[in-house]
């Protein structure tokens, strides 16, 4: 089940190249085209649509499926949003009570959680697609070989904190901070936007960002991930350094975002904890 990004791209052809018979359902709006070519079979349709989606995936015998890339959750919001928010059948309940009754809450996790929930109803299992590509999770170190001043590392840990607690709220995944001051905190708008506004309120740039997995992050949906266009972003706002999560963020492809961001003199670190340790020589001893 494909969203925005070339993420679900690298993950369809990682099934191929293990073996899989790969079934794709892309969301319209979301979904490139150009990834009906990695898929055996391809169909894309509205996300108000899931039996659509269990009938495509059982009709070929796909039992098991994964979620891959983002849903733009600003276009819940936007005049006439509903229109792809229709439901059929099979999600009619799911979409009354998220849409119109309002039951529940609109947060990220509610809303996937519902999506899961309603495709393991029909007897089709949601696996997460890092365990089909786990080449993908970025590894712990210093990926740009640049060292971190006594404050960008102190921004790391205050903003590690932060975006923590921001995730534990189901708020966003993603904190902007410049000398231990919150810039921005990332919300509906998403990663890139809120690196924008930061970049609004701080002329003078320099500033780091951070972004982290979830404390009850559930690995099936809404996996934090990075790439080239993330960096972009960071360096048209003047940012200077980006933290994430090891073995928890999803690094679309790698090699490109390190070389740009060695050019752009970002520097880069995957962490575990948000503690930058001078015995791996990230840390400016000056």
């Amino acid at each position: 089940m494909a969203g925005w990004g070339e993420y679900p791209v690298l993950v369809a052809r990682s099934l191929k190249k293990q073996g899989y018979r790969v079934i794709g359902v892309g969301i319209r709006g979301h979904a490139d085209p150009q990834l009906a070519k990695e898929c055996d079979e391809f169909t894309m349709g509205p996300i108000g649509k899931v039996g659509m989606a269990i009938h495509f995936f059982k009709q070929h015998n796909a039992h098991h499926i994964t979620f891959a890339g983002k849903i733009h959750k600003v276009k819940i919001f936007k005049r006439f949003a509903w229109l792809d928010y229709i439901p059929d059948k099979a999600s009619l309940r799911m979409f009354y009570d998220f849409m119109i009754a309002k039951k529940s809450d609109r947060k990220d996790d509610t809303f996937l959680l519902a999506f899961v929930n309603l495709f393991e109803r029909h007897g089709v299992s949601v696996l997460p697609a890092t365990h089909f590509a786990p080449e993908l999770l970025v590894k712990q170190g210093n990926l740009t070989g640049s060292k971190l001043s006594k404050s960008q590392q102190l921004d790391i840990q205050f903003g590690w904190d932060l975006a923590k607690q921001m995730g534990g709220l189901d708020v966003g995944q993603t904190v902007v901070v410049k000398n231990q001051a919150v810039l921005a905190v990332e919300a509906v708008e998403g990663t890139d936007l809120c690196i924008q506004r930061a970049g609004e309120l701080c002329a003078q740039g320099g500033f780091t960002v951070v972004k982290v997995a979830k404390p009850q992050q559930d690995s099936r949906f809404d996996v934090p991930a990075v790439g080239v266009g993330t960096l972009e972003s960071i360096k048209k706002a003047g940012g200077h350094c980006l933290a994430i999560e090891a073995g928890h963020t999803i690094m679309i492809n790698e090699p490109e975002v390190i070389e740009y961001a060695r050019k752009q003199r970002i520097t880069v670190v995957a962490l575990n904890d948000g503690v930058v340790s001078a015995e791996h020589d990230q840390l400016d001893a000056a």
